[in-house]
């Protein structure tokens, strides 16, 4: 669900005519605000004494969190789309090496080998687009793929730190990094409304429903599932504004798709026999 309210982005960019730095930094506020309104709705009186008590893994992962908003916007401004798609692609390898390193959690086979098939997939719907774009987009887009992956292993590991309020702090520091490049009082008020939500529906919701399936899965899968956004970004751009994307991008999303939920049935299949869980932390 996360991945699904995240692949809303193509149509509310299609649609906001407001510039860029103006829409991000709109949509840092209502984002923001929206994730730490739903924190106090769901966490009541205790709100304000856990936000005294945040610990250090909530502000490193608002501080990742944040970073991947900002080089993830800047990766797509200095390098080509298809570039920055190629990288992050490869989010759920970075994850599993990562989170066996830092935590001791071995990715399932069946994890491994369905990243192996959406990278392919990605690969396929990116055939033909425009290659080559700067050292320093690409440095974004990987910075932005270590990010991602950085603060999907601590909200794993630190499942007993409150981390709605770290996203939502998230979106409030990226709103100041693009407060300066932004005209926030020259928007329309058709524009705001559309950018409002946009923030709440794409990027707040995305937010919250992966901070709470993190949790529940280990870090490589929740990156893979994740990776759904690539080939639902298209399709809703089409289905609601009628803008085809091209034959290898379908059959490229149909991979991805078929790898996601192949992984998904696998899972099932295994958890019906009694597998263990794949989630091993050191002691």
């Amino acid at each position: 669900m996360a991945a699904l309210a995240w692949s809303s982005s193509g149509l509310f960019v299609r649609i906001i005519t407001a510039d860029l730095m103006t829409m991000l930094f709109w949509r840092g506020i209502f984002s923001g605000s929206a994730l730490l309104i739903l924190f106090f709705i769901i966490e009541g009186r205790k709100a304000l004494s856990i936000l005294r008590g945040s610990r250090l893994p909530a502000f490193a992962v608002a501080g990742l969190s944040a970073l991947g908003m900002i080089t993830g916007i800047g990766s797509l401004r200095y390098t080509s789309v298809a570039d920055a798609m190629v990288i992050f692609a490869t989010l759920p390898f970075v994850t599993a090496g990562l989170a066996y390193l830092s935590i001791g959690e071995k990715p399932a086979r069946s994890t491994l080998i369905a990243s192996v098939v959406a990278l392919a997939g990605v690969g396929l719907m990116m055939w033909g687009s425009t290659l080559g774009g700067s050292l320093f987009g690409k440095a974004l887009a990987l910075t932005m793929t270590f990010c991602m992956a950085g603060f999907t292993i601590i909200m794993r590991r630190h499942r007993d730190v409150a981390m709605l309020p770290a996203m939502g702090i998230s979106g409030w520091i990226c709103a100041a990094f693009t407060w300066s490049f932004a005209q926030p009082f020259d928007v329309s008020a058709a524009n705001l409304a559309l950018i409002a939500t946009f923030g709440v529906v794409q990027n707040a919701a995305g937010l919250a429903l992966y901070t709470f399936g993190s949790r529940r899965v280990p870090a490589a899968e929740a990156t893979l599932i994740a990776a759904l956004e690539v080939p639902l970004t298209p399709f809703w751009v089409w289905l609601l504004l009628g803008e085809l994307p091209p034959q290898h991008t379908i059959l490229g999303g149909v991979v991805v798709l078929a790898a996601l939920f192949g992984h998904i049935l696998m899972e099932f299949r295994g958890n019906a026999v009694g597998e263990p869980q794949p989630f091993r932390p050191r002691p």
